[in-house]
């Protein structure tokens, strides 16, 4: 069992180790290599170019002053696999397998760097080659949930350590009472970063008051929002984060006992959390008499099948106990009466990622960050219409014109920023003129949209939004647990008068519909995401009412994406080549050789194949 002393004696040797990465002096490692082992990059072959580093290292003869690291996610995505040649920093971006005999041949052993893999952006397009802090993807963000992901090995808990891993637990358990550490949480101003934004403290506090010998300590890693991944990303890069952090809970409220839902879609980030439960019980900071405290707390894994709404807290805590993921009315509420009929506390994994960095560095540290209500940071899975898609961290109250044009690169192809859904399916979509709105809990809830876990969903003047509000609806209704008729029948009327819509056989007074049933649903369904459901509706008519009274009275969509709504004509620019008669599916174009050709509107299926083998432009969409 491993001892106060035991821990940061493992610190301060790994320090010298891992000197190189953070350039803090001599080392008897001269270079790491850190690949991106993330979701992502993995699928993009990243494990062999691990591989490949290791034996052509070996090859050089460079394994005892080179040492190569499969990490977590860098955030860039888009330019993945991402390799960084540290200590100098260097950022190789969309790296292949074979590459890498090219970066050990000519960075490694000779000095002289691979320009043609070397990452650019705007603010280095023509001179200086730039480290990854002050790239334009970097440059504004603030990592703390994200602070070791793509900087340590997560598999290895003595890298963790090195990097002030578990002394926040040891300042708790040696320093705080349970009721200081709440007040240094509540104090921080942290609020919930799974969907509502519920304060954290008072949640613990909840927890704490609640006379029961048995609690529970739960971690929401289900993470169901479409295009979401910041929670899988944590687990990925930094799964000692989240232990360490439910292991204070734990101390702060009494309970012994915690529960980690994700679900098994993640494998990666279940089986490093699985390696990193396991080296936590054997350096003693799991199980009896952590570090010599006195102090018991364990951690079990429990996997999800994936169902939407088991992200709701109640929906979770059944489902763990074996029983049919649905969600029960609140009050009694988690904190009373949760997991196995006991007191539970329940954070998402974001959350527990703030939590040491706030223990070590104190409450005002975390409150001088972000806005008046809305402490601290948030990460975003920036995705959709946008150059630069990965995970951001920024400050609260960083604007969305910050995130889409300086961080993310703003939209590709020249187009125009449309708008931007957050929250997921529960959330809402904010249109260009709002695009200077600063991002907090209140300012989305306030233009109709919400923080959710923090999907940002880039959507350019090619986007649909009534498409947008029937594809959330979609999903809705496929997740819907059916356990409220709101939910259950609600949204699938809603869904039916969304396509009745698209199809072309809208009627004026589908807008009173969809108002009334929003309304409806909203105010009497069971749980928070039937509640929310209707928000990508009630937003896109609120901003974009413009969109529906053209599918509605014109039978026309003005994004040209609804196919029934579409119509393909052919200009006067046409040269007569015949190639669209040729490639048209069902011989719906008729025309001589050099004359101009014609559509037949009844026979075409609106496919487009004519529009994209066009070389003259002159085939297009009304």
């Amino acid at each position: 069992m491993k001892t106060l002393e035991d821990l940061r004696n493992i610190r301060e040797t790994l320090k010298v180790t891992l000197a190189t990465r953070d350039r803090m002096g001599d080392s008897p490692v001269k270079k790491h290599i850190m690949c991106c082992g993330g979701t992502g990059c993995t699928s993009s072959k990243s494990k062999q170019i691990y591989k490949n580093f290791v034996d052509e290292i070996k090859k050089a003869g460079l394994e005892n002053e080179i040492q190569v690291v499969l990490t977590g996610c860098f955030g860039l995505c888009a330019m993945g696999p991402i390799v960084i040649v540290y200590p100098e920093e260097t950022f190789y971006s969309m790296v292949k397998p074979e590459d890498v005999a090219e970066i050990v041949s000519e960075h490694l052993v000779n000095g002289r760097l691979v320009h043609r893999l070397l990452y650019k952006d705007k603010a280095h397009e023509s001179h200086e080659v730039p480290k990854l802090g002050d790239t334009d993807f970097y440059r504004k963000q603030k990592r703390v949930a994200l602070r070791n992901c793509g900087h340590i090995d997560p598999e290895n808990i003595d890298e963790y350590i090195a990097y002030d891993g578990y002394e926040a637990l040891a300042k708790c358990l040696f320093e705080l009472t349970p009721q200081q550490v709440i007040d240094t949480v509540s104090q921080s101003g942290l609020r919930g970063r799974g969907g509502g934004g519920f304060p954290t403290g008072m949640k613990w506090q909840f927890a704490k008051n609640t006379q029961n010998i048995v609690k529970y300590v739960c971690c929401n890693a289900d993470e169901g929002d479409p295009g979401a991944f910041m929670d899988r990303s944590v687990l990925e890069g930094d799964p000692h984060a989240v232990i360490e952090a439910m292991i204070i809970a734990g101390y702060a409220i009494g309970s012994n006992q915690g529960y980690v839902y994700v679900r098994a879609e993640y494998p990666i980030a279940v089986q490093r959390l699985s390696v990193a439960i396991g080296q936590a019980r054997e350096y003693g900071l799991l199980g009896n008499d952590i570090l010599g405290s006195g102090f018991a707390f364990d951690i079990d894994i429990r996997l999800g099948a994936g169902a939407f709404v088991c992200g709701e807290e109640t929906a979770l805590m059944t489902s763990i106990e074996g029983n049919r993921g649905e969600p029960r009315p609140r009050p009694p509420f988690p904190a009373v009466k949760g997991l196995f009929g006991k007191p539970t506390l329940l954070n998402n994994v974001e959350t527990y990622a703030n939590i040491p960095q706030i223990i070590l560095k104190g409450a005002d540290w975390f409150a001088s960050m972000g806005t008046e209500k809305s402490k601290g940071t948030k990460v975003f899975a920036l995705g959709g219409k946008i150059t630069n898609t990965g995970l951001v961290e920024v400050p609260m109250g960083t604007t969305l014109r910050e995130i889409i044009e300086e961080i993310g690169g703003g939209i590709p192809g020249g187009k125009k920023f449309k708008a931007a859904q957050t929250g997921g399916p529960s959330g809402g979509c904010i249109p260009a003129s709002l695009i200077d709105t600063p991002i907090d809990y209140d300012n989305l809830i306030s233009i109709g949209s919400m923080m959710g876990s923090g999907g940002l969903i880039v959507m350019d003047e090619d986007t649909c939004m009534v498409d947008i509000a029937k594809f959330f609806l979609e999903f809705t209704v496929d997740e819907s647990c059916g356990k409220c008729t709101p939910c259950r029948i609600g949204t699938k009327r809603l869904l039916e008068i969304l396509e009745k819509i698209t199809s072309g056989k809208g009627e004026p007074e589908d807008i009173d519909r969809l108002t009334e049933l929003c309304r409806y649903i909203k105010d009497n369904a069971l749980c928070g995401l039937g509640q929310t459901a209707p928000n990508p509706v009630l937003s896109t008519l609120r901003y974009f009412k413009d969109e529906y009274i053209a599918h509605i009275n014109d039978k026309r969509c003005p994004a040209g994406v609804c196919k029934k709504l579409i119509t393909y004509k052919i200009t006067d620019a046409c040269k007569g080549c015949t190639l669209c008669a040729r490639k048209c599916p069902v011989g719906a174009i008729s025309g001589s050789v050099r004359e101009k050709h014609f559509i037949d509107t009844k026979t075409c299926i609106k496919c487009g194949v004519c529009m994209e083998n066009c070389k003259f432009g002159a085939i297009i969409k009304e």
